[in-house]
């Protein structure tokens, strides 16, 4: 168990945040919850901001693969931490990405090297030829992560009020050692979390397309999300919206147009001059890969607070 101050942890039996419930009824609880609506723009607009502040460090997170690939590297390199293990390199990058069906070898080492020239990671350790060989995190995107996991605690606690985040930001570097490792256990084994329907696939296949997704979430207006039917939000600027996310007007355009043609999005007067609005579906299926998300990180809490972190390999 870990030393939390200030905190005295209950028996594993009587942990507070834990939740017998079969999974698919958490899921429809916590959808359900009349505070979920707030949570979800809450999640949305501080991905939104996560990304303005650290847009580098974002991009990684920027399509559904980088993501799972950096949840894979993560875990990887906070379990060598742990362990006092050998740590994370390019070819071990590349064998990770294989193992768990992520990408190909080349993909997946090109995403190390793009890490290593932007210090979202930096060398260890150097070998005899002068080749990087292990590398650490360095401290912008570590502290980028913190953000992040207490984005989705915060989130959670406005639902229930467990106080996940407070005991989360206590010792946050020394949490995150034990909760990536079973974070992206949960998140590479849920294939509702590495295929998602077909809105969210659109947006988050190509590089940025989630951040126009959230953006778009995080611009419901005021209780749209109470009224049934198309949910209004305060875009309408296709030009304002791709600069915001350093994206061409021509390839957010593409996005647009894709969710557009299967009706998750569209106008409500003039197409690309007036504020436009998304699907109940698009809404209901944003809301459930959330709230996926959010139930994966509370279960790796409880674990973590209480066990050492497992092997996701």
């Amino acid at each position: 168990m870990l030393d939390l101050p200030g905190a005295r942890m209950p028996p594993r039996h009587m942990e507070p945040w834990e939740d017998r419930e079969p999974h698919e009824d958490r899921l429809g609880r916590l959808i359900g919850a009349e505070a979920f609506p707030g949570v979800l723009r809450l999640l949305a607009q501080g991905f939104v901001t996560l990304h303005a502040a650290s847009p580098r460090i974002s991009s990684l997170f920027a399509s559904q693969q980088r993501w799972l690939l950096c949840h894979a590297a993560l875990a990887y390199h906070f379990r060598a931490v742990f362990e006092g293990a050998p740590g994370l390199t390019r070819r071990r990058m590349g064998l990770l990405a294989l193992e768990h069906g992520l990408a190909s070898r080349n993909t997946a080492t090109a995403f190390f090297d793009e890490a290593l020239k932007y210090d979202v990671v930096r060398p260890s350790a150097i070998c005899c030829d002068g080749r990087v060989g292990e590398v650490e995190l360095s401290p912008a995107p570590l502290s980028v992560l913190i953000h992040w996991y207490d984005l989705h605690f915060r989130a959670f606690d406005v639902v229930d009020g467990k106080g996940r985040s407070g005991l989360f930001l206590a010792q946050p570097e020394r949490l995150l050692a034990h909760l990536a490792p079973i974070v992206a256990r949960g998140l590479l084994s849920s294939g509702e979390v590495r295929t998602p329907g077909p809105f969210y696939t659109i947006f988050t296949w190509a590089d940025a397309g989630g951040n126009l997704m959230d953006r778009l979430i995080a611009g419901i207006e005021d209780q749209a999300a109470s009224k049934g039917g198309r949910l209004l939000t305060d875009v309408n600027s296709i030009s304002h919206l791709a600069t915001s996310f350093g994206l061409s007007r021509a390839h957010t355009s593409r996005k647009l147009a894709a969710a557009e043609a299967i009706g998750g999005i569209g106008w409500s007067g003039r197409r690309g001059y007036s504020p436009m609005w998304i699907s109940p579906d698009f809404y209901a299926e944003y809301a459930r890969a959330q709230a996926q998300k959010l139930l994966i990180l509370d279960s790796a809490f409880g674990e973590a607070v209480t066990t050492s972190p497992p092997s996701v390999s």
